[in-house]
């Protein structure tokens, strides 16, 4: 799929929420990059709304995976950066018996019942441009007012990761910050239970070209080119060569985020529901910000 021509991001200004800006000669990428993976990040977003509008009770976890493959392919994705994960019930949540592992994060049989959370996340790649999405919804005509004061309380976290960026915090300091707004809301952390207990990863400014037979291939549900991205830098980091790829509490973390393209994604869970977002934070030599402010959550944040 060719991307169209993009929207000239560093046209744009800081808004308080800290939308896209212009480029020094020294900060990784360029506008024109950044443009594509906004591309790519708005396609994602379009796909999950679309599939959550038309979920149906019966429907499994697997089926609506399969449905954003499906969408995206239908519009030339041909690479994944993770293949779909799809969530329904206490599985947004993380919670499984007798414990969550990796295995769960799968999409499973589970079937979708009347007034259920759901959470979609997708992570399609386009001519080496990548995005990584998470929409948390509601599915049925009477949302449970709990679930729909977690999605209001996702709102901060946001201010939090990009400030904390911004003033020069590790990510260790920042992920122990957004511990503390947890605990203070009285949620628990659902991303302590994705590999690494991360909070966010890091995205290649633009993948090595995979090519076409494998393209598609997914093995342990992450695309080659994005295995040999974030292999390649774990490796590094193991050498002391690089900074860490993984954004998380540990040791390899307690230092500012390094420049480059972070997909950030705060879970909180509450009892057997769970709701998150997750979306691509810029970080350069001299500033921090978010892709995009045009996005589904923050929308929903600036409905009165």
């Amino acid at each position: 799929m060719a991307l169209g021509d993009t929207d000239q991001l560093g046209d744009e200004q800081h808004g308080a929420s800290g939308s896209a800006r212009p480029s020094t000669g020294s900060d990784p990428g360029d506008r024109a990059g950044w443009g594509r993976h906004r591309e790519v990040q708005a396609l994602a977003y379009a796909c999950a709304g679309a599939v959550a509008a038309d979920l149906h009770e019966g429907m499994t976890e697997r089926d609506a995976a399969g449905a954003m493959a499906r969408w995206l392919g239908e519009r030339g994705v041909r690479e994944w950066f993770h293949r779909p994960f799809a969530w329904f019930g206490e599985r947004t949540a993380f919670v499984a018996r007798p414990a969550w592992t990796p295995l769960h994060f799968f999409p499973t049989g589970r079937r979708l019942t009347a007034d259920t959370p759901v959470i979609l996340d997708v992570a399609p790649v386009v001519e080496g441009y990548a995005a990584d999405i998470g929409y948390a919804t509601w599915f049925g005509d009477d949302p449970d007012p709990r679930h729909q004061l977690m999605l209001a309380d996702l709102e901060p976290y946001r201010e939090l990761v990009l400030d904390g960026v911004r003033s020069g915090r590790t990510l260790a300091r920042i992920y122990a910050d957004v511990d503390e707004l947890l605990a203070d809301q009285g949620y628990r952390s659902a991303h302590r239970q994705y590999p690494f207990s991360v909070i966010a990863h890091r995205v290649a400014d633009r993948q090595a070209k995979v090519p076409a037979p494998v393209r598609g291939r997914t093995p342990a549900g992450f695309g080659l080119g994005a295995q040999r991205f974030l292999g390649g830098q774990l490796a590094a980091a193991v050498r002391g060569a690089a900074p860490t790829p993984l954004w998380n509490g540990t040791r390899h973390a307690d230092r500012p985020a390094p420049p480059g393209l972070w997909a950030v994604e705060p879970h909180l869970a509450w009892g057997d529901l769970g709701v998150k977002w997750e979306e691509l934070l810029v970080v350069t030599d001299h500033d921090a910000f978010w892709l995009d402010d045009d996005l589904p959550h923050v929308r929903r944040w600036s409905t009165p």
